[in-house]
Formats: C-alpha cells, sequence, structure tokens
C-alpha cells in the first residue's frame, strides 16, 4: 500500500508539473503575442545551445538588432491621418498630389510600413536646388543620345506610357512595371541607367549648398493645389524635333588609370577617413565594427566609402578595376538599380527582382527545412567584379572570398575566432584564440567559380593553373545548404532576395546600397560581412560550432549556435515575404514617381496634400476590421 500511495503520488506531482509548464508555456506565448513581441534569442541560447562562460559579442548584436527592429516595426502609421502628420514631420512638405491614392493602394495590397521611404526623400533632396525645366531639360538632352549616354527612358504623357527610348529587357521590364499605374502619373521623362554601375558623383561641398536650399524651400502651404501642373515645357519631344541646347547637355568621363575613391573621396565630408589621411584605419574601423574579431555592428557605415574606402580602395573590384565607369558630377536625375552611398543616382527597384528570371527569382522546389540542409556554406558564380588582369586579379573581391574559404590554400594561416571561454574567471570578459582553419574549411565550405569573365587577356588563362571550374546549380538548388553567402559582382548581388526568401540563413558583403535597405536589420534578418572577410571565421565557426577532435589539436573550441542561425534564417524569411514582395517593389516604383513628378513641377512649392487625412477615416477603419 506505501508503494502504491507513493507511485500514486508521483505520477499526480508529475501530471500536475506538466500541467503548469504547459500553462506556463500557453499563457506566455499568447502574452508574448499580445504585446507583439518577437522570439526571444536570449531563450535560443539559454535552452538549446550550449553555455559559454563570458561575454557574447553576437549575441549583444543579435539583442540590440532586436529592439532595432521592434521599435521600429511599432512605430508605423497604422491611418492616412497619421501618415500624413509623420509625412510632415519627416519633410518638412505636404505629401504630394496623388498621395490619398498612393497610400490606399498601399493599404489594399497589405503594405506594411507606409512611411520608411526616406531613400526616396534623400535621393530627391538636391533637385530641389535646381528649377524645374532645367531638370526637365536636362533629361531630355540625354535622351536624344540614350547610347553615347548610357540610358534608356520612359516617356509619360497624359496618364499613359506614350514611348520609351532605347531597347533591351531592362527598359522593357521597368515599362511593365510603371504601365501598372501610369494612369495615376503626370507627364514626365524617366532617364534609367542602362549601365550596372552607377553614374553621378557630386562634390561634397556642392552638395551641401544644395541641401541648404532644400531646407530652406521646405513649407506647407494652408491652400496647396491637389493636382500637377499640366502643358509645361521641356519634355523630350516625341514627335522627332529637338528642343535642347548645347548648355542642357551633360558631359560623362571615364576614370582611366584612376582607383574610384579619387572620384569619390570628392563626395566625402572634410573630416571623413577617405579625405582626412590623419585617420588611422583603426580609426575608422571603430565607427562601425566590434573592437573584438571586427564584427559590423553597422551595416550602414561598413558600405560607407567615406568611412571604409581607405581601407578596401585595393580589395573591391569597383574600386580599382571596373567593369564600366561612365560618370558626372552634374546634377541630372538618373534613375539607377543600385549605387554606393557617394553616389547621387536615384535608386529604384532592380528590373531583375520585378522581371521573374529564374537565376534571381525565389523557387521554393528544393528548398528543404533547416534540418534536412547541408551542414555547409555555399557560393557559386562567374569571376564577375571588375576588369581582372594577372596582376591584379587575386586582389577582386570574389577570388579573395575564394581564397578565404580554400582549405588547401589556408594552410599554415590562422584566424581569430569566438572560443567558449568556460574556463574565464571573469563572466564580462570576450575570449578570442587563434584558429587554422583548413580541416574546418574543408568540411563546412563549398565554394566555386563555374565561369570566367571580363578578362585582359579575354580568354582568362592565368586562371587555367589557379581554379578548377564546377558545374552551374540552379539557383533552388543552393537553397539545400543552410548558410548563403551573397557578394558583389560587377555591381549589386541580384540573388539577395532570392536568398532572404529561402529558409538558409543570408550572409552579406557589399558596398552597394539598394532600394530595400532601411527595411532590412543586419544581424535580425541577414548577418552582415565585413568586406575584407576578417571576421569570416569568428561568424562561421560560431554558428556551425568545431569538431571536439579539432585538427590541429590545439585549435580552440567554439560552441555551436545552430539554433540561433536556424532562427535568424525563420526571421528573414518572415521577413522578406513581408517587405520584398512585388506589391512592395510597386508601391515603392508608384510613390516614387509621384515625389519625382513634383520636383520637376513648375509650380513644385505649391502643390500637394494640404488636408489631415480624416476623409479616408472608414477606408482605414474597415482594412482593420
Amino acid at each position: 500500500m506505501l508503494v502504491s500511495h507513493s507511485l500514486h503520488r508521483r505520477l499526480l506531482l508529475l501530471t500536475s508539473g506538466a500541467f503548469v509548464l504547459l500553462f506556463i508555456y500557453f499563457f506566455g506565448t499568447v502574452y508574448r503575442h499580445r504585446l507583439g513581441v518577437g522570439p526571444s534569442h536570449d531563450t535560443v541560447h539559454e535552452e538549446t545551445e550550449e553555455k559559454c562562460r563570458g561575454k557574447d559579442p553576437i549575441k549583444a548584436l543579435l539583442n540590440q538588432a532586436d529592439n532595432a527592429w521592434r521599435t521600429y516595426d511599432s512605430a508605423r502609421s497604422m491611418s492616412f491621418s497619421e501618415a500624413v502628420v509623420e509625412y510632415r514631420v519627416r519633410y518638412g512638405r505636404h505629401p504630394p498630389p496623388g498621395f490619398k491614392e498612393w497610400y490606399m493602394f498601399a493599404r489594399e495590397n497589405d503594405v506594411r510600413n507606409i512611411d520608411d521611404f526616406d531613400q526616396i526623400n534623400d535621393d530627391l533632396r538636391p533637385f530641389w536646388s535646381a528649377e524645374p525645366k532645367a531638370i526637365r531639360r536636362r533629361v531630355a538632352a540625354a535622351c536624344e543620345d540614350p547610347i553615347g549616354n548610357s540610358i534608356a527612358a520612359i516617356h509619360v504623357r497624359n496618364g499613359a506610357i506614350a514611348n520609351i527610348t532605347g531597347d533591351g529587357w531592362r527598359i522593357e521590364t521597368l515599362k511593365s512595371l510603371v504601365a501598372r499605374f501610369s494612369e495615376k502619373l503626370p507627364d514626365m521623362d524617366i532617364a534609367m541607367n542602362t549601365l550596372d554601375q552607377p553614374r553621378l558623383v557630386t562634390k561634397w561641398e556642392d552638395m551641401q549648398a544644395m541641401l541648404g536650399k532644400e531646407i530652406a524651400s521646405r513649407n506647407t502651404p494652408p491652400k496647396a493645389i491637389y493636382s500637377f501642373t499640366k502643358n509645361m515645357e521641356g519634355f523630350v519631344s516625341l514627335t522627332g524635333k529637338s528642343n535642347v541646347t548645347e548648355e542642357d547637355k551633360v558631359k560623362w568621363a571615364g576614370i582611366p588609370s584612376k582607383q574610384y575613391m579619387e572620384i569619390a573621396s570628392t563626395a566625402c565630408p572634410p573630416e571623413s577617413p577617405a579625405r582626412n589621411s590623419s585617420l588611422s584605419i583603426q580609426e575608422a574601423d571603430a565607427r562601425y565594427k566590434t573592437p573584438v574579431v571586427g564584427l559590423v555592428s553597422n551595416f550602414n557605415m561598413s558600405s560607407d566609402l567615406c568611412v571604409v574606402g581607405p581601407a578596401i580602395k585595393d580589395l573591391h573590384g569597383f574600386l580599382f578595376s571596373s567593369s564600366s565607369i561612365s560618370f558626372s558630377d552634374a546634377l541630372i536625375p538618373i534613375f539607377s538599380e543600385c549605387k554606393v552611398n557617394v553616389n547621387s543616382d536615384i535608386l529604384f527597384p532592380a528590373n531583375m527582382y520585378w522581371k521573374n528570371d529564374e537565376r534571381y527569382t525565389y523557387d521554393g522546389t528544393e528548398d528543404v527545412d533547416w534540418d534536412k540542409k547541408h551542414d555547409t556554406l555555399f557560393w557559386r558564380g562567374a569571376t564577375s567584379g571588375g576588369i581582372q588582369t594577372p596582376e591584379n586579379w587575386s586582389r577582386m573581391h570574389r577570388q579573395r572570398l575564394e581564397f578565404m574559404m580554400n582549405g588547401t590554400k589556408l594552410q599554415g594561416k590562422t584566424e581569430r575566432v569566438l572560443p567558449c571561454n568556460d574556463r574565464s574567471s571573469n563572466a564580462n570578459d570576450v575570449a578570442t584564440s587563434t584558429f587554422q582553419p583548413t580541416a574546418f574549411a574543408n568540411k563546412h565550405f563549398d565554394f566555386g567559380f563555374t565561369d570566367s569573365m571580363a578578362c585582359i587577356p579575354e580568354n582568362c588563362e592565368f586562371y587555367n593553373e589557379t581554379y578548377t571550374y564546377k558545374e552551374k546549380v540552379s539557383l533552388s538548388h543552393q537553397f539545400t545548404y543552410k548558410y548563403l553567402v551573397d557578394i558583389d559582382g560587377h555591381s549589386f548581388s541580384g540573388r539577395w532576395r532570392a536568398f532572404l526568401l529561402s529558409k538558409s540563413l543570408g550572409i552579406k558583403a557589399t558596398i552597394f546600397r539598394e532600394w530595400h535597405d532601411s527595411r532590412l536589420f543586419a544581424w535580425r534578418h541577414f548577418v552582415p560581412l565585413d568586406n575584407r572577410y576578417d571576421d569570416f571565421y569568428a561568424l562561421m565557426t560560431y554558428f556551425l560550432g568545431t569538431d571536439a577532435n579539432n585538427t590541429p589539436s590545439d585549435n580552440p573550441h567554439v560552441a555551436r549556435h545552430d539554433k540561433t542561425a536556424q532562427t535568424l534564417a525563420k526571421q528573414g524569411r518572415e521577413w522578406a515575404e513581408t517587405v520584398l514582395r512585388n506589391e512592395d517593389i510597386e508601391a515603392y516604383m508608384y510613390r516614387l514617381l509621384l515625389e519625382y513628378g513634383r520636383v520637376i513641377d513648375d509650380n513644385r512649392d505649391s502643390i500637394g496634400y494640404h488636408g489631415d487625412g480624416s476623409e479616408l477615416k472608414e477606408f482605414d477603419e474597415h482594412l482593420t476590421r
């Protein structure tokens, strides 16, 4: 009886305990959901991964990113009235004509953040310093020689696309996008850059003068007119009769025998590392990297050439051997798919994102759940990135990463990593150790060039003794691997959106800016990688861990953080599915062209939406039901 009673009691306690745990779990989950709080990285570390003594700098970066993203996401406008107020606070102007219709379009298409379009404002601000007609005439002049100017153009007249200048898949793709809302647009000429590389570099002093004029022009007239001006002069003539002068034409220049930083530095502040040679590379690093193993703590600044340019000017193909450079310091609205931070181009969503091209569009046919993926970092691609010669190829950014991942070439090399510091006497210490990566690289990396291109001599024969080319694989096949590193080619990488949409974890190194950058949070949606790759092994050993039987035997033990990587991949995928959809591309381009239409309008200072937004109250209430 005593045994039976004891057993009964144990069963009762176990049952009760299980019930309590289920209650706590259920209540905690519901409570977090109601607060709008996402998954906690701390919980992942503490419950499922090896505990290590000492500070974890990556965990700190994850938590900072979570907090920044939650603040960003919770602050967005939830009604037209709120959006109008927020617009005026941010930009000191009324929203442009057509803003109400754009807002309705955006909300009906579930655009997550109505407010986050600062990139558009940043790109268009300089044009408030020029006369609208002068801007229109400059575009018209560029369109007279589209091949010589490396542009194509779309011409909107009376709410429709009346014509295009130039041909090719890029302008045809952009045409198909603009056609979806052209009836809402005023007359305009949209000059699109046909090169991979950005085009405009304005001297810092000149840009500051332009921005000063833009600030001085801000106003919110109480009786603003909610329509664009019709029948303005200075647009491209569609009858074949030229209406431009020599003064309207822009002169483009190349940079033979020069590095790009010689031009780029002119667009940087005088006190920046790019123009102040007294600042060391270490001082520049401190602005965007952690002091331990150089983790990227500010992804935006990690691609700021005014900060990192001196350190990477000989380490990125675009900066020392670009495949094509045609630039100007003139103020002309050129729409480009990417740019570096010093460029004055107007960013728009890349055509390859809108065009359903299987090379760049996510296809989940071969994508599998995290636990079924190969425990490997994978990359395939061409040797693109700049003009390659026998003297310079080893400094190209793609080739440098191949070296970092090639076990044979790493013999005798060491890297800094973050070991499991279980013997530290101080829990506040951040331990680092040297690591011999050959065995780790051979086990966990699969990097390969599929072909060569852009070489002098053209046959790229100097690679014959260096690389064994690998077979091309489909984009979908790459999703069978857990880790996908994304690096620049001649310009930006068109695979990035697909990587984010996959169930794999994207790792990103770039110097280029794209339209969507402000809505993606490094360490929340992807892992940032420095353009010198000196943090590469600290990152990869952190996620993959090192074997207990390390080779060589004196290699440090690094704890595995597979669940953290899985969480990051999931967060990146869910967010990309929310903010990088085709509907988001359409909403961005629609709003960009409304703003562009205003800045080239002769009456731009007196047009816009001056109301309080109350007329869409019922519309907003209907959407929230």
